[in-house]
């Protein structure tokens, strides 16, 4: 399904701020469907006259009219007139007599989509129509609460139509635990007395410690009177529970914890009251503060390992320099180097708190290891990488890196043999594989010869064990040894099990 930017930019009649506005509508289209209990539509016009459906909300307190989704659609005949008369004559204009869809009968609103805010002597820029399709087939007697949402939902629409809703100042904020009208609603007057509050709202401010009635109180007198003494209070609270602000804002109290949001109503420019939304949200900040701590933990046991094995590294070249033996300082000294690599790995996740790693920046800290390596044998090697690797997932970080810490330095010590030469790195990723080439301009090797060591065991172990790819030796039309990995992305993009 395409998304509303593709929608509207397909339509070539708008501009990114265009956009901009109209995401951040949609993004209180669920607001909107449940405080009018319709279901929300919202129109951009097309080249030829028309509408079509950029985005759709259904309410989650009502029955919806449109159980197949109908964004991508353009705007039914029955519609079309009304949907074109609210744009050209930037007003809300309801139907005249119910409409029926699909053997239901329905009451259908169409509110002109105006991007404020407006400036006297310019014409109002209208992006499109929003239309509340109000389901009459489940039409029965009203509750308070219903009739204040109603009255919400007007208000906003008259906002939408004069350009003062949404408010581009107010901060988008997470998602995730946002409160919805069906949490809990307060209706404040112009001076922040509380004129409605829903019972999911009652029971929100019950738990912070407020057991009296809200209706008739000052809001920012009750949050006054449930906060603890001598708590560090957040800066923006005093404008949320005062509705002068259209902001976001958490309270705490008694172990509770209460988000609220903060919607002004404003009518010809002045501010006439606001919505005040809010939601118990105390597991929910529990989750986060225990995510928080185990993100940590783990970042932490990252920086912990790369330590001890820089300890370990640091312990076998200390022993390798007090070897006698030269096969046992070798040994000694390889076994050191494989472990550098590891902590290299290990130091670049304990930087973040992701499961994916830039092995970009693991390799090129790789290869300050190996000109260590060039440095010890007597060879004068110049390492060159090109290419991208890309994110890679933590768990296959750490066998690519030594893998390629033990191609590359083979190719320093073996291929060049204390000599002078060129070491390329190249790595080539596609959307279906990775590809990695390990050239030197050395020596070289005989066809079918490749070496048995350690060194060669460990890199078929990783490559073809670990990462479930191919790697081929051999030896370059003129002089030097090209080393090929081929590793699928599927095994690199999705976690092992």
């Amino acid at each position: 399904m395409p998304t509303l930017s593709e929608l509207v930019s397909a339509q070539g009649r708008s501009s990114a701020d265009d956009i901009e506005w109209l995401h951040r509508l949609a993004g209180d289209g669920q607001l909107l469907a449940d405080l009018a209990f319709a279901d929300i539509v919202f129109w951009v016009p097309t080249s030829d006259d028309s509408f079509i459906a950029v985005a759709h909300t259904r309410p989650s307190g009502a029955a919806t009219l449109f159980y197949r989704d109908i964004v991508g659609d353009r705007v039914r005949p029955q519609w079309r007139t009304q949907v074109q008369d609210a744009a050209q004559g930037v007003r809300i204009i309801d139907s005249a007599s119910p409409d029926w869809f699909e053997e239901t009968p329905t009451r259908v609103r169409a509110v002109p989509i105006v991007r404020g805010p407006l400036r006297d002597g310019y014409p109002p820029v209208v992006l499109g129509v929003l239309t509340r399709h109000t389901n009459l087939g489940e039409a029965r007697t009203p509750s308070r609460q219903q009739i204040t949402f109603n009255d919400c939902a007007d208000d906003l629409f008259g906002m939408i139509a004069r350009g003062d809703f949404p408010d581009l100042s107010a901060p988008t904020g997470p998602r995730r635990g946002a409160p919805r009208a069906s949490d809990g609603l307060i209706r404040l007057d112009v001076d922040g007395t509380t004129t409605f509050a829903s019972p999911n709202a009652l029971s929100a401010w019950g738990r912070l410690g407020f057991d009296d009635e809200l209706e008739g109180e000052s809001l920012s007198e009750v949050t006054t009177r449930v906060l603890p003494a001598k708590e560090t209070i957040d800066e923006s609270l005093p404008l949320v529970v005062t509705g002068r602000a259209p902001w976001r804002a958490d309270i705490e109290a008694r172990g509770v914890t209460v988000s609220l949001r903060a919607i002004p109503l404003r009518e010809n420019g002045e501010r006439s009251g606001a919505i005040v939304l809010c939601r118990d949200v105390t597991e929910l900040r529990h989750q986060e503060q225990e995510l928080i701590t185990k993100d940590a933990t783990i970042r932490e046991i990252h920086h912990r390992v790369k330590n001890n094995l820089q300890t370990v590294a640091s312990l076998l070249r200390i022993q390798s320099r007090r070897t006698h033996s030269e096969e046992a300082r070798e040994a000694l000294t390889q076994a050191m180097r494989r472990v550098s690599a590891i902590a290299v790995v290990h130091d670049t996740l304990s930087e973040g708190l992701t499961q994916t790693v830039d092995f970009d920046e693991v390799f090129d800290r790789v290869l300050k290891l190996v000109a260590e390596v060039a440095a010890g044998a007597g060879t004068r090697a110049q390492t060159r990488s090109t290419g991208t690797f890309g994110k890679l997932p933590s768990a296959y970080a750490t066998p690519l890196a030594l893998a390629l810490t033990e191609l590359v330095t083979n190719a320093v010590e073996h291929g060049l043999a204390g000599r002078e030469g060129k070491v390329e790195i190249e790595a080539k990723r596609s959307s279906s594989r990775l590809k990695v080439s390990v050239r030197d301009t050395g020596v070289g090797l005989a066809e079918g010869q490749v070496g048995r060591g350690l060194g060669t065991q460990i890199v078929r172990t990783l490559i073809q064990g670990e990462l479930g790819g191919t790697i081929d030796w051999h030896t370059i039309m003129g002089s030097g040894t090209e080393v090929t990995i081929d590793i699928p992305l599927r095994w690199i993009d999705r976690p092992r099990a």
